[in-house]
């Protein structure tokens, strides 16, 4: 019995019709990112799945391990495959089950024949197959309806797939097929979530981080850099512009009434990344705002920000609570570097107090006294742009 193959479902992507093609493809180069340490696999495509082959089990294995982080899948199996003759099916199929659990497992057969030439029709292999199963393991309890273990069988003219384990997949679309955005990244939790919701909705994305030395420290730095590396893992290469953002901010305070410095703070942020997203080609502008959680976060607040862009604001944490939010950022490992205590340049300048309800009009009066356009277009050419490598375990604490 040969492992030396994963078959690939399509999820979502099953819909897209005419645009079909397009989608495969962006998830093939996906998958070939994903697994570019893995030198023997080689892929085949097909209109609703994929195939990879690899003669090394260990390579299989480390497949099996990545996947998962894909978007675009919905699942996948390891499969056996075999000679396309009764005995081989029959000597596999055992194999097959035999590699994992049985006792009081509920088991069916289910078989594709891509080869219609084959001596049995499809129900007559069911049978066939399920009673060698049967008197093989008979411990087992057939059931026709979401069974335990489904042994699928499909036979094509040179070969025999065959499999007993389907692993879930991530969903969603492949990243990049969904258009290009830049994601307004803080270091804190909610952003990177945010930003991990639209690579599952197929968007690539830039990041983009605003840092107040010597206010925000190089730690606070390596905490996005560590975040971006993270984010790396489902699917996308990740450009970060560092923002100098000191003078700017230190001319906010300065300038525009405490209750109201968040208010502005935020719509040069959004000034500064509609004119870096411009640059970069990006469509859109992504942050993770959720509606009410802060006084910055407010309908009228938001109100306020947006009144500087005409480009799109994507928001998917929108009517999210905390610990909704909280539960992903720890399923996709990047709550625990979110909540290392390096300050962002918005929590070190953070007022006492801020207007829940800021009038737009108050806010540009403020705004009208300093020449902010100059100070905006200074930070935006003085961005630093890296490309963050996949992130190292140990990473972090090499910097204790």
């Amino acid at each position: 019995m040969n492992w030396n193959t994963i078959l690939i479902r399509y999820g979502e992507m099953s819909l897209k019709g005419k645009n079909k093609s397009k989608f495969v493809r962006k998830l093939k180069e996906n998958i070939k990112a994903a697994l570019q340490e893995l030198t023997t696999l080689t892929m085949r495509a097909e209109r609703d799945r994929m195939f990879l082959y690899t003669d090394r089990p260990e390579e299989l294995e480390r497949a099996i391990a990545i996947l998962p982080t894909v978007f675009g899948i919905q699942s996948f199996s390891p499969i056996a495959t075999c000679e396309p003759t009764l005995e081989a099916i029959k000597t596999t199929a055992l194999e097959v089950i035999a590699n994992g659990e049985t006792k009081g497992k509920t088991f069916k057969v289910d078989v594709k024949r891509t080869d219609k030439s084959f001596p049995l029709v499809t129900g007559e292999l069911q049978q066939e197959l399920g009673g060698h199963v049967l008197r093989a393991f008979p411990e087992l309890i057939v059931k026709m309806k979401k069974p335990e273990i489904l042994l699928h069988v499909e036979i094509q003219s040179n070969a025999a797939y065959i499999s007993s384990r389907s692993i879930k997949g991530a969903g969603g679309m492949p990243v990049g097929s969904n258009g290009h955005s830049l994601l307004l990244l803080s270091g804190g939790i909610d952003s990177p979530v945010a930003g991990y919701l639209m690579m599952k909705r197929g968007v690539s994305f830039d990041a983009i981080h605003f840092a107040s030395p010597p206010f925000t420290s190089d730690l606070a730095k390596q905490k996005v850099e560590d975040i971006v590396k993270q984010l790396t893992k489902f699917g996308a290469t990740i450009r970060l512009h560092i923002i100098p953002f000191t003078e700017l901010q230190q001319a906010i305070v300065q300038q525009v009434p405490s209750n109201l410095t968040m208010t502005t703070t935020r719509r040069m942020m959004m000034q500064i990344a509609d004119r870096v997203r411009e640059e970069t080609n990006a469509l859109g502008l992504i942050t993770g705002e959720s509606l009410g959680q802060v006084a910055s976060q407010t309908l009228e607040s938001l109100t306020a920000i947006n009144e500087v862009t005409s480009t799109p604001v994507l928001r998917p944490l929108i009517a999210m609570d905390k610990l909704e939010i909280i539960q992903i950022a720890e399923a996709i490992e990047t709550y625990s570097i979110s909540i290392r205590p390096y300050e962002d340049c918005c929590t070190v300048f953070t007022p006492s107090s801020s207007k829940t309800k800021p009038q737009v009009e108050k806010v540009r009066y403020y705004e009208s006294f300093q020449n902010f356009e100059e100070m905006i277009e200074e930070a935006v050419s003085k961005r630093i742009t890296t490309i963050p490598s996949k992130q190292k375990d140990d990473e972090f604490n090499d910097l204790l």
